[in-house]
């Protein structure tokens, strides 16, 4: 992906200097055994749950900033104002309103948000309680190294289906959603729920599309790379991963396939109307 040199976004918050390390010093499988569970159990739709922590309090402590952190951070920076870019397009054309964009707080270790903790083991994830993104880019290691997702386009992905939430709750689709999550059963919850993801992956690939078209970003192989990401983060991948039977049923993203269609889905045809999965006969 060719991001050097491009503008930064002026929406990042840095809490990295102010995070508390991770407890117990977990690492290696132990830290992929829990993302894999938190996955599993949902815990990247944090922002669906009711209730949760007060916003903006860190543990304290402090936390060491690596030449590695600071290129991803900045790598963050040109990614969500690629996004902002391209939704404040989206919208004035397809929405007929202005697009607000997100805060994205970037944190190392963990971090308080109004939707709960956010740590490297739960993942990135979209807070609609304060409108934020809360990403912690040691996340980024582990995509790479134990879920074999690498590349900085894969990153690229991971932030913009974060950013299609943001989309999602100022359209009105996420407020929606959660109101009739709340009144069904687990079951009927968690298909809510992988409707919401998907449609988020589609929203990712509307924003590659025209990012491509705008700024040229895309090398070779970067749409693989997302694709592969989509893959390596589905949900009867991630059961498997963590010695799991697969249960559709405790789905909350999606299956590998379904997640890679959805993305696809958006890149091909860059519209909104392309990406409702509350609507569509078959995922």
């Amino acid at each position: 992906m060719k991001w050097q040199g491009r503008r930064g976004s002026g929406n990042i918050v840095d809490r990295r200097r102010s995070g508390a390390a991770s407890a117990g010093g977990i690492g290696g499988i132990g830290a992929v055994l829990l993302l894999l569970v938190g996955w599993y159990f949902g815990v990247d739709v944090t922002p669906f749950l009711n209730g949760g922590s007060a916003g903006g309090i860190s543990n304290g402590g402090s936390v060491e900033i690596t030449a590695q952190d600071e290129q991803a951070a900045q790598f963050v920076s040109v990614t969500l104002a690629d996004t902002e870019e391209i939704w404040a397009d989206v919208f004035r054309r397809q929405v007929g309103k202005d697009y607000v964009p997100p805060q994205l707080v970037l944190f190392k270790g963990q971090y308080g948000s109004a939707c709960g903790s956010a740590s490297a083991a739960t993942g990135p994830f979209y807070c609609p309680g304060d409108k934020q993104i809360y990403l912690d880019t040691d996340f980024f290691v582990t995509l790479q190294q134990q879920l074999g997702a690498g590349g900085d386009f894969a990153e690229a992905y991971v932030v913009a289906h974060e950013v299609g939430h943001a989309v999602q709750d100022q359209i009105g689709t996420l407020a929606q959603a959660n109101q009739i999550r709340s009144q069904v059963s687990e079951a009927d919850s968690n298909a809510i729920s992988v409707l919401i993801e998907l449609q988020a992956d589609c929203y990712a690939g509307i924003w590659a599309t025209k990012a491509n078209d705008k700024f040229g970003s895309l090398e070779r192989g970067d749409i693989a790379e997302a694709m592969n990401a989509a893959a390596k983060i589905g949900d009867d991948t991630l059961q498997r991963n963590a010695g799991q039977r697969v249960r559709p049923d405790a789905f909350t993203h999606g299956t590998s396939a379904q997640r890679q269609r959805w993305f696809q889905r958006g890149y091909d045809s860059g519209d909104l109307s392309n990406c409702d999965t509350f609507s569509a006969s078959q995922l």
